[in-house]
């Protein structure tokens, strides 16, 4: 519990319902569609096209999806993958003989065909009980009369504003006359809604065909990109069986590769065999281990992460206990290891996830994305389509797993989450933020069942991210935890935004009640009934 003293947020509570996300317009949204008869999936995407409209620089309709999702509480727990594919007539090779060692981040080759809508509709038809086009009228209606620029999102607008200006859709309905909208302000984006609401009337084929597919393949095609109509019209989501690990009595599901859940899956059966008894949860001794764990469990996902279809992932070995012992005989605890590889690469990815629980326990966990803030930052300019830059997730080396291949998913960062113990799902969560996720799940499941905190304290704990050979740390980090890194041998910089942003739900399945907790690093809050 909270010290009451201090600032801070206090768990919510209830029997009926409750969500969390990252906005407080979306966990509305989505406890109202509880309250008028809707299931967590209803809620659950009412929330997320709300989020696509007033958190335009994380997520969107040009990104892509993942849920998980448990329909009574227990098991199985389901698995969608609505990631997007490159498009079939672009390949590495072709890149590599352009002169290009990596995928540009904002151009149109690292735009791969959004998932998002394609998900939308598979989760709708599959677990929801109202029509898709029914729940994406709160989001409508704020698209069309506006919303009110909140903090967070006011303060990473800013950051990124200069970049729309290199393309007239991203400026003509996403900025201000050029600049990013205040903080306090109305904002209002149209087309965005005219484009919702031909999705609400056609489903996906109002956004995969017709007029707005026409004008993305346009809007791409005079920026160099190999897109074609058939890659539009060929997007769809599918089911897969998640992947577990156990964890002191509990069991870790995530969405299988081409996702990165197995990153977060190996660091916790690393630190499974460490004694964590007497260690501080924000002491040096906990963030070293982290630290090297999390460098040893992302030199495995940068080898071998990728397209099951494309490529061979070996996903029983990578789980396997044994490997974790292994793994962690090789963290010195008292020193950082010079011998792993780092990260090569600041990711600063823009992410959001949600999670809600209704009366009969369905649990979703779902996290939509654009990739980096604004994606691409390419935008059709009748449309209000904001590509993702996933596509940027490729390698282009050759032979790699993760190769860049026509119709293949990339590397994908975004992750939902969900703990079961004893046949039932106990916790629906997740921690978006790019490279930072997979340390994020880890943080939170070590925070609740190493460090015994509540939910809500285990969001607001300090983190840090071993990234490009620096630990970024944020500022609430005791000095005396980054001086004791720095003589281990960690370089520690200050982190330029918070890590991440968690949104969670526990289910006390005995008691019959409902917790929920949401990141203060956002806007968003958690609402409960």
């Amino acid at each position: 519990m909270r010290d009451f003293h201090h600032p801070g947020r206090s768990t919510l509570h209830g029997v009926h319902g409750a969500a969390a996300t990252s906005h407080p317009l979306a966990s509305m949204a989505a406890i109202d569609t509880l309250k008028s008869g809707g299931n967590a999936m209803d809620a659950a995407l009412a929330a997320n096209a709300v989020l696509c409209v007033v958190e335009p620089m994380m997520t969107g309709i040009g990104g892509d999806c993942f849920a998980l999702v448990s329909e009574a509480g227990g098991l199985p727990i389901h698995g969608v993958n609505g990631s997007g594919r490159a498009p079939r007539a672009l390949d590495a090779a072709q890149l590599r003989t352009e002169g290009l060692d990596v995928i540009p981040p904002h151009s149109a080759h690292a735009v791969t065909v959004p998932g998002a809508v394609a998900a939308w509709d598979h989760l709708a038809r599959r677990f929801g009980t109202r029509p898709l086009g029914d729940l994406l009228a709160d989001a409508i209606r704020m698209a069309h009369d506006g919303y009110v620029i909140s903090p967070r999102v006011g303060m990473d607008w800013l950051f990124l504003a200069p970049l729309l200006a290199r393309h007239m859709g991203a400026a003509r309905h996403f900025t201000v006359n050029g600049k990013a909208p205040e903080i306090g302000t109305l904002f209002q984006t149209p087309a965005l809604g005219r484009t919702l609401e031909a999705i609400a009337a056609r489903g996906p084929q109002g956004f995969y065909e017709g007029p707005i597919a026409e004008e993305m393949v346009a809007t791409l095609a005079a920026l160099g990109g190999r897109h074609t109509l058939q890659d539009f019209a060929a997007a769809s989501a599918e089911d897969v069986d998640p992947i577990k690990t156990g964890y002191r009595g509990y069991e870790l599901y995530e969405i299988p590769p081409n996702g990165q859940g197995i990153t977060a899956q190996i660091m916790l059966n690393i630190l499974e065999g460490f004694d964590w008894d007497g260690v501080a949860p924000d002491s040096a001794t906990r963030f070293h281990r982290a630290i090297e764990a999390q460098r040893l469990a992302m030199e495995l996902r940068d080898t071998h992460v990728a397209d099951p279809a494309g490529a061979d992932v070996p996903v029983e070995a990578l789980l396997s206990k044994a490997l974790g012992q292994q793994l962690r005989a090789r963290i010195d605890p008292e020193r950082r290891r010079d011998d792993l590889l780092t990260s090569g690469k600041l990711d600063l990815s823009d992410t959001v996830y949600l999670t809600v629980v209704d009366k009969n326990r369905m649990a979703v966990s779902l996290i939509n994305s654009v990739y980096m803030g604004f994606g691409s930052t390419i935008c059709t300019p009748q449309s209000a389509v904001m590509f993702q830059n996933r596509g940027a997730g490729f390698t282009l080396e050759e032979g790699h797993p993760n190769e860049l291949q026509g119709g293949k998913r990339p590397k994908h960062t975004i992750i939902p989450a969900m703990l079961t113990r004893n046949g039932k799902a106990v916790l629906s969560f997740g921690v978006m933020g790019g490279e930072y996720q997979a340390m994020g799940h880890a943080h939170v499941v070590q925070n609740l069942i190493d460090f015994g905190m509540d939910l809500q304290e285990a969001l607001d704990a300090p983190r840090l991210l071993d990234q490009m050979g620096r630990v970024e740390a944020e500022n609430h980090v005791p000095e005396s935890t980054k001086a004791a890194l720095e003589a281990m041998g960690h370089t520690v910089t200050p982190a330029l935004i918070p890590h991440g942003g968690g949104q969670a739900i526990w289910i006390d399945h005995d008691r019959g009640t409902l917790t929920a907790a949401s990141d203060p690093r956002k806007d968003g809050c958690a609402l409960a009934y």
